[in-house]
């Protein structure tokens, strides 16, 4: 969790027994994010979308495991070979690289803090992370279409 603190300045500079200031403690985590639901065949996922440069990034990196129907949607601006890696990820993950028109084209396996680079078989626009055996165990392949990512805003540079 993160903890954001606000004070007025001059409750900062006169603090003790006079001061009379005001003080606002929010907790909320710092990955907050849009949150969608996206649907691959008749499974169902909750997913936090990262669309900005340092959204994707961060990605997952020390963050806490990922429950059984959550996911973290990697939007991004046009299409390319994308590659993820695990670094400072602490739970092992799957992916699945998706296309432009929301068909899956290849799934990976990623073990955790590795460096090593999975990368889509053709050009992708999203990457989906889930945990670990998330794709294969419910039987979903390559072709399959994804639901749900018209609503997804485009992504930043």
């Amino acid at each position: 969790m993160t903890f954001f603190v606000h004070a007025r300045e001059e409750a900062k500079r006169a603090p003790g027994p006079t001061w009379v200031g005001f003080l606002l403690l929010v907790a909320m985590p710092g990955w907050a994010a849009e949150r969608i639901e996206l649907r691959i065949g008749g499974q169902r996922l909750a997913v936090e979308v990262v669309a900005t440069p340092a959204q994707r990034a961060r990605g997952l990196m020390g963050r806490p495991p990922l429950g059984a129907r959550e996911g973290m949607l990697f939007v991004f601006a046009g299409d390319d070979e994308r590659c993820l890696w695990m670094r400072d990820t602490p739970s092992a993950l799957a992916a699945a690289f998706i296309d432009k028109s929301g068909r899956i084209l290849n799934t990976v396996e990623m073990q955790p803090l590795t460096d090593t680079h999975h990368c889509s078989k053709a050009p992708a626009r999203y990457a989906l992370e889930t945990q670990a055996g998330w794709f294969s165990g419910r039987g979903i392949k390559p072709g399959e279409a994804v639901q749900g990512l018209e609503t997804v805003a485009p992504a930043s540079r």
